[in-house]
């Protein structure tokens, strides 16, 4: 493949999904195998995530003090939507009132379909948070492994990072400061440093038996050669997820069958 020989020559390369978006939105009970996992693709959490055999920690450099930051100024509008998303954190027990001398600030981003995510600045906190080394998988690897394969589905999960514990004795060094309270986050929050390679770590250990098999690791990305391999492959992923209460996103996966 001429993309592998432009890799090993030190070219940056990325892996892309090609889709067709025009093609009408499908139901899950329409999809073979699919459907017969919908535990999987529950549109909302049902509670907070299962204790697992990882938990996200937040190691500090020897003799840092508590980081505290003053709140972000926030439009009228923003206040109302902050007030709607936290009341969804602290009912789904993803966070909760904290009385931590630390804090960060949060601000919002706007996302692609035009709703409000809500983050947290943790800069400061990640300055002096300890590197996590866990290695990410490498794009050449990548194409290695889907030589002769031409059958693929894509598995999206909800929200990842809210599907990991935070270990308890870090959970105050989450919180974050707004107008009105003071919180924390009992999961794992999007923007700490080394989220990105303790969620790779449980998935991989989830996945283990079945990596550079006919899995591989960032989104979920399932391959095989026909389509009767494929039917099989993706029964087993499906049903670890299930065993394992990790939940996926319906409408961002792509599935070949």
């Amino acid at each position: 493949m001429s993309a592998q020989r432009h890799v090993r020559k030190g070219c940056e390369a990325y892996l892309a999904y090609v889709l067709n978006t025009k093609v009408s939105k499908l139901k899950i009970e329409y999809v073979p195998i699919v459907c017969e996992y919908p535990d999987v693709f529950l549109e909302e959490f049902p509670r907070l995530p299962p204790i697992r055999e990882v938990k996200f920690t937040i190691d500090l450099v020897l003799g840092t003090s508590s980081i505290s930051i003053a709140p972000y100024r926030m439009a009228l509008t923003e206040l109302k939507e902050l007030i709607s998303q936290l009341q969804e954190l602290i009912g789904k027990g993803f966070a909760r009132l904290s009385f931590s001398p630390c804090s960060a600030p949060v601000l919002f981003v706007k996302k692609k379909d035009g709703s409000m995510r809500l983050c947290i600045d943790y800069h400061q906190l990640n300055k002096v948070t300890i590197k996590n080394k866990y290695p990410l998988p490498r794009i050449d690897d990548l194409f290695d492994h889907l030589k002769g394969t031409i059958v693929f589905s894509k598995i999206d999960l909800r929200s990842r990072y809210y599907q990991l514990r935070v270990k308890d004795s870090d959970v105050p060094k989450t919180t974050f400061r707004t107008r009105y309270r003071h919180y924390e986050f009992l999961v794992m929050s999007f923007g700490l440093t080394n989220a990105p390679v303790i969620f790779m770590d449980l998935m991989n250990r989830i996945f283990q038996p079945y990596l550079d098999k006919f899995v591989v690791i960032n989104d979920i990305l399932v391959y095989s050669r026909d389509k009767s391999e494929h039917a099989e492959h993706l029964r087993i992923i499906l049903q670890t997820l299930k065993d394992k209460k990790i939940f996926a996103k319906f409408s961002k996966s792509e599935f070949r069958l």
